[in-house]
């Protein structure tokens, strides 16, 4: 594909105007697009269909070919754009100057549990984007079949919580669903034993091969405060995570990490 850069966009380009506006939940509903940056994300995108737009500087195009290749193949439009276009749609310290336009990939709760699920990630409040993009790739790491955000959570199609899960966004379903108790509700209508993660669980992790072998959806808590006592009593079991060094404690995203390798395993072994 030749790219014109000598016509390439400016930041006062009406068409970065808009797409830079995308950072903001409120444009990102009212123009029903999300803006995504970096190799990882863009080439999901582009390879699942979910990218209308391509935008990338001239640096950008000779180091990300392929992926600028990809797009002409899947009729997504590509536009040359300048260094100062890319400062001005990036949120991150030094951008890659490559990004895409993307039409919503958030499924319902429902439709994103599917017919007979086996492995659900339920992150509850989860309000740093980081956590909640990493919680979206261990979840597609791991094998899981959805990953549902209940309560007030963060956007998972913001570009921050894209950029995390490294274009997991686009590989396996996610959901965000306000009402935790729905959310709760529905997994267990599909046949899913409802796991939540507890300093003072009746079970250890280490003890819970057998637990695990059934069809599981993981209830994991806010990265200040946990799971509320509310949510906690909707569990069937409370599992700890043995520590057994001087640590206090684990990161939501590490221990999220550890749980669903345990459940992924066991399913493993079950089958």
């Amino acid at each position: 594909m030749n790219l014109d850069f000598s016509e390439a966009f400016s930041e006062r380009t009406p068409r970065i105007v808009a797409a830079a506006k995308l950072h903001r939940a409120r444009e990102r509903r009212k123009a029903e697009r999300f803006l995504v940056e970096g190799p990882n994300s863009v080439d999901a995108a582009v390879a699942t269909g979910a990218a209308t737009d391509v935008y990338l500087t001239e640096n950008a195009a000779e180091k990300f070919s392929e992926i600028v290749s990809a797009a002409g193949y899947m009729d997504v439009y590509v536009h040359p754009i300048t260094d100062k276009a890319a400062r001005s749609l990036s949120d991150t310290v030094t951008t890659t100057g490559l990004f895409a336009v993307c039409r919503p990939v958030t499924w319902t709760a429902g439709k994103a549990l599917g017919a007979a699920p086996q492995l659900v990630s339920i992150p509850v409040e989860t309000a740093e984007p980081g956590n909640a993009g990493t919680l979206i790739r261990v979840s597609d790491a791991m094998g899981a079949d959805a990953c549902i955000f209940a309560g007030e959570s963060v956007d998972p199609q913001s570009s921050k919580v894209a950029r995390a899960s490294a274009g997991s966004l686009f590989h396996i379903p996610v959901a965000r669903h306000t009402d935790i108790a729905d959310v709760i509700g529905q997994a267990r209508a599909k046949g899913l034993q409802i796991v939540a993660t507890a300093a003072d669980g009746e079970v250890e992790l280490d003890d819970a091969a057998e637990l695990l072998s059934q069809p599981t959806a993981w209830l994991f808590g806010n990265e200040a405060h946990g799971l509320p006592d509310d949510v906690l009593a909707r569990a069937d079991h409370r599992l700890s995570i043995p520590i057994r060094g001087r640590a206090e404690s684990l990161n939501l995203a590490t221990a999220a990490s550890i749980c669903l390798y345990e459940s992924a395993k066991a399913l493993a072994r079950a089958d």
